[in-house]
């Protein structure tokens, strides 16, 4: 079918249905919700047999509802009606939720239902959620959506609901004398990515993101009792909870000591055992070990690697290789693996473009770090998205693991028509040809995990239930191969051999020359467009890689 997406933006659930419905031979072009007028004359442009709204903040026109049938995706059971859909079932602790796939009428959310799919809740922030379980329910109800329509037999229905508000800063309230750290941590949750919790530090008003439990820590309810590296530590009346990113008035979100650097007069809490993994609390670098395998995460908000982050990250990785383990994971976090180079703390640096480059070179330094890693295997276990930097970063072990379902933009164009390092020019080629490679950073559309394994570019792609047992039994029955000692020695020759032929100073200076025109350069297409990505500007045009029904060459078929 022709299906033509409405949507407020090209978000992760919108890049996964993409994928699933093109995948399946469906004919998908894309129009953002920016006026009425506009997304008519998509519709008039594209004619298309169904519309689908994976993501919408306000509602689809009735001179377009009225005339094609329209299918909303709602993150709510059937019967939930309204917004704030995910924010009250996080905050009210249900067990259970779901996604609704419903038709668009007059009355939000009411018309009648054409799929559904629950999915247990989990104890997570909102963003994580809808990442993760309201992703996968999405598409499972969707595919049946489509299934339905195309076959043209099923006669939706309606299903009995009452309407709800939009969760107001009231409703999120956290009151720090009474508010247990379970609901502090609830409400938190429940407002992450977006709005944010209105609040106050330091006398000053803000609002408050990346809400971490804290195990141990105690003091009077309400004070700060210090700072980790970028978070800070809150007092509850039964413990404490951490914040790692704030958003103060006029301003963009941030890391919480960026934010209020005052925070860094109060006790610095470090954790007592170097990069190990500690009991509940704040820590963005974690280390373990099992059966000869060391395993790194990295959790760090939204995928984004600030140059300080990309430093200790790269400490880190060169302490791992140190210990008496055969195999290196490198797990990156729950929802990113690594969306490279920190753009937020870029933006809010006196000297954005030597922020630029100082993040560049740091990211590169850890990227070099593991490519000249000769004393261990290297595993890239990509469980969460990726994107630009990050998808180069991971290439750069010598085994790419990724989850079934997550997605991939491997490109950088985006981002102002930047050139990109982090070795791709040395990474890519050799594992999907020139023009493959050509093809693949021209593309800028997303790329699957399964896409990914079959042009080459990634080695496996493992089922997304069980995928950390997964990558633990396979990095474990890497360490005990009889001939690891040879395998190394192989790796070593390899990297000799390549540093010969072509040094990786000589990729790296290449790949920062394009870059240092990016950041200084007469053209500030980087610099104007990391300004309205980290601002969240409105979207005034639909990308033409995305609107297909607007290519200049475009016509309806026949």
């Amino acid at each position: 079918m022709k299906i033509l997406f409405i949507t407020h933006s090209f978000n992760s659930l919108s890049q996964r249905l993409y994928c699933e419905l093109t995948g399946r031979g469906h004919q998908v072009s894309i129009e953002f919700d920016i006026s009425d007028s506009v997304t008519e004359e998509a519709v008039a442009l594209f004619q298309p047999e169904l519309i689908i709204a994976p993501f919408l903040k306000r509602a689809i026109p009735e001179s377009i509802w009225s005339r094609h049938r329209c299918l909303i995706v709602h993150p709510g059971v059937p019967g939930d009606r309204g917004p704030s859909a995910l924010d009250w079932a996080i905050q009210r602790g249900v067990d259970e939720w779901g996604v609704t796939v419903l038709q668009a009428e007059a009355e939000m959310d009411a018309g009648p239902v054409w799929a559904s799919a629950n999915f247990p809740m989990a104890a997570t922030r909102k963003a994580s959620l809808y990442r993760n379980q309201v992703t996968e329910a999405a598409v499972r109800a969707v595919l049946k959506a489509v299934e339905r329509v195309a076959a043209g037999d099923f006669e939706p229905q309606r299903v009995p609901g009452k309407p709800h508000e939009l969760m107001k800063q009231s409703d999120r309230h956290i009151d720090w004398q009474t508010d247990c750290s379970a609901l502090v941590l609830a409400k938190l949750n429940a407002a992450d990515g977006f709005p944010g919790v209105a609040d106050s530090l330091f006398g000053q008003p803000c609002h408050l993101f990346d809400a971490w439990p804290e195990a141990t820590l105690r003091g009077v309810p309400g004070t700060v009792l210090g700072w980790r590296e970028t978070a800070i530590c809150r007092a509850t009346p039964d413990g404490a909870v951490w914040i790692g990113h704030v958003k103060r008035p006029g301003g963009i979100k941030l890391p919480a000591t960026l934010a209020f650097p005052e925070a860094t007069d109060l006790p610095e809490l470090p954790l007592a055992g170097c990069w190990k993994a500690a009991d509940p609390t704040w820590q963005d670098i974690a280390y373990e070990e099992a059966a000869g395998v060391g395993f790194l995460s990295f959790e760090f908000y939204n995928g984004a690697m600030s140059t300080a982050q990309c430093r200790r990250l790269t400490e880190a990785f060169r302490w791992a290789t140190t210990r008496p383990t055969k195999v290196i994971v490198l797990r990156g976090g729950s929802d990113f693996w690594s969306n490279g180079i920190h753009l937020n703390t870029i933006e809010a640096a006196d000297s954005p473009a030597d922020e630029s480059w100082a993040n560049i070179n740091a990211i590169d330094d850890l990227a070099e770090a593991i490519l000249r890693c000769e004393s261990q295997l290297t595993v890239a276990a990509v469980g969460g998205n990726t994107g630009a930097g990050g998808c180069f970063l991971a290439r750069a072990t010598d085994f790419v693991w990724v989850r079934d379902g997550v997605m991939l933009n491997p490109h950088y164009k985006n981002m102002g028509n930047l050139f990109g390092s982090e070795f791709w020019t040395y990474l890519l080629p050799p594992r999907v040809g020139a023009a493959g490679a050509a093809a693949i950073m021209r593309h800028r559309l997303p790329m699957t995990a399964a896409e990914s394994v079959q042009l080459g570019f990634y080695d496996a792609c493992l089922p997304g239930p069980g995928f950390a047992v997964d990558v633990a039994r396979r990095a474990a029955e890497l360490a005990a191969m009889p001939d690891i000692g040879e395998q190394l020695a192989a790796k070593a020759a390899r990297r000799a051999a390549d540093e010969a032929v072509k040094p990786l100073a000589v990729y790296r200076a290449a790949e920062l020359a394009e870059m240092r025109r990016n950041f200084y350069g007469f053209d500030p297409s980087y610099h104007v467009a990391r300004y309205h990505f980290v601002s969240r500007s409105p979207h005034s045009w639909t990308p033409r890689h995305l609107a297909r029904h607007r290519d200049l060459d475009w016509k309806v078929p026949a």
